[in-house]
């Protein structure tokens, strides 16, 4: 298979974001395992139509009815939850991440707790704004899963089923888990470089993904093997993000997603000293998600749209958010900023899968009110918009220097125009 440094697309009219994708035809998954290189896609918003707004995307070519992705987590964890995804009309589902030997995962319960905003009179059932996990990834037998993962294509063969793997710092077993994954019909895989806690234990998740060099070389591995697209999620647990992101497009990566969960303590109970969640009386740091997060994530992307515009205009590359999405807007935040797809894993656990309907009119509600008919009309429009403090304090400057000379009116007699006369002496009077 040629792997493709350009997309298939074509401009309609000058000025025009509409596109028109050239049909790609699917390879048979069989055929596919055996070449090196696999096809990369550029993204694509569907072609517009008049009136209500289109939501659906094509990333890396796998085609979303909407840019809103199940995240990696409980609301994957099984062929059931998958399955009300689908139904419930998500654009994507990514499974809970999978490894060869899922007995060496062993969760614990409690593990999880939430912040919450001042409620009313001081209640303290105020709205949920912040959420702690110490969850590990499935505790599920892989050949449990991957039965799982080919029976959800088997019966929803258009809809994009995407699988998140992790494995330990060895070669035969990330390449051996890639092929078991692939072979169930996935569309796509999402590495997990990025978990905050117990995994980095064993040298996996945010170890891989907050050692630059490790990296390169787990991608290298990986990118040899696979042969649908890859997506490195990235841990924002680390100083500059735009590093990772870079090394993982680097070596053939098709997309990035960011951000995971921040590492976190949840609280101390005032009563008995005990750290949130506690199990038998300790905890250990966890994965901190929901609303109170959204800024930090849209920082991060922002800082990683930055980069690939500068660095990958020319690819092929894509970029997925994640962080604190209840709502349309905060989904069109992400969009804004670069994001082509927007993950909600939290906000599934707390409101449900039906909430994918409520993003989805809120989202057209936006476009609406802008003129946008599709997601590239306005993906990455407000990137332009952020700049460098110095340049801030220029701007202020000129904007004031330009105030100022407007309010002093005419410089010099020979500035006086017959035409502008009246407003000229306006221009000059304090009162």
């Amino acid at each position: 298979m040629v792997s493709l440094g350009f997309a298939h697309q074509i401009k309609m009219g000058a000025g025009s974001n509409s596109m028109v994708e050239f049909p790609v035809t699917r390879t048979p998954p069989g055929w596919r395992r055996n070449c090196k290189n696999r096809v990369k896609f550029g993204i694509l918003a569907s072609e517009n139509h008049v009136g209500e707004p289109d939501l659906s995307v094509t990333v890396n070519g796998l085609k979303m009815p909407n840019p809103f992705v199940i995240g990696s987590g409980p609301p994957g964890t099984n062929y059931t939850v998958m399955k009300r995804a689908f139904d419930e009309g998500w654009g994507a589902v990514i499974a809970k991440t999978v490894s060869l030997d899922a007995a060496k995962v062993v969760n614990v319960t409690p593990r999880y707790a939430k912040l919450r905003a001042a409620g009313v009179n001081g209640s303290l059932k105020g709205q949920i704004i912040g959420w702690e996990n110490i969850e590990l990834i499935s505790d599920r037998p892989l050949e449990t899963m991957l039965k799982e993962f080919k029976q959800l294509k088997e019966e929803y063969p258009d809809r994009i089923l995407i699988a998140s793997i992790m494995e330990e710092y060895d070669k035969a077993a990330w390449q051996e888990l890639i092929e078991r994954v692939e072979e169930t019909g996935i569309d796509a895989i999402e590495i997990n470089f990025s978990c905050p806690h117990g995994m980095p234990e064993r040298k996996m998740g945010a170890a891989v993904g907050q050692d630059c060099a490790l990296l390169e070389e787990v991608c290298g591995w990986i990118n040899e093997k696979a042969t649908v697209p890859v997506w490195a999620k990235m841990t924002p647990n680390i100083t500059d993000i735009t590093q990772p992101a870079r090394v993982a497009l680097s070596t053939g990566c098709e997309g990035v997603s960011a951000i995971n969960t921040i590492m976190s303590v949840m609280g101390i109970d005032l009563d008995t000293l005990r750290p949130e969640p506690c199990v038998e009386g300790y905890s250990t740091p966890g994965g901190y998600s929901s609303k109170a997060v959204h800024p930090i994530a849209l920082a991060k992307v922002m800082s990683i749209a930055q980069m690939m515009k500068k660095e990958f205009g020319d690819k092929d590359c894509s970029l997925s958010g994640i962080g604190g999405v209840e709502t349309g807007g905060d989904a069109a935040e992400f969009i804004l900023l670069g994001a082509s797809t927007v993950q909600v894993c939290t906000g599934v656990m707390m409101h449900g899968y039906p909430l994918v309907k409520k993003l989805c009119t809120e989202l057209k509600e936006f476009m609406k009110k802008h003129n946008f008919s599709s997601i590239e009309d306005f993906r990455g429009a407000s990137l332009e918009y952020f700049t460098t403090h110095m340049d801030l304090v220029r701007r202020q400057q000129e904007a004031i220097r330009k105030r100022k000379a407007v309010k002093k009116g005419l410089q010099s007699d020979k500035d006086w125009t017959g035409d502008g006369f009246v407003k000229e002496t306006e221009s000059m009077v304090s009162n």
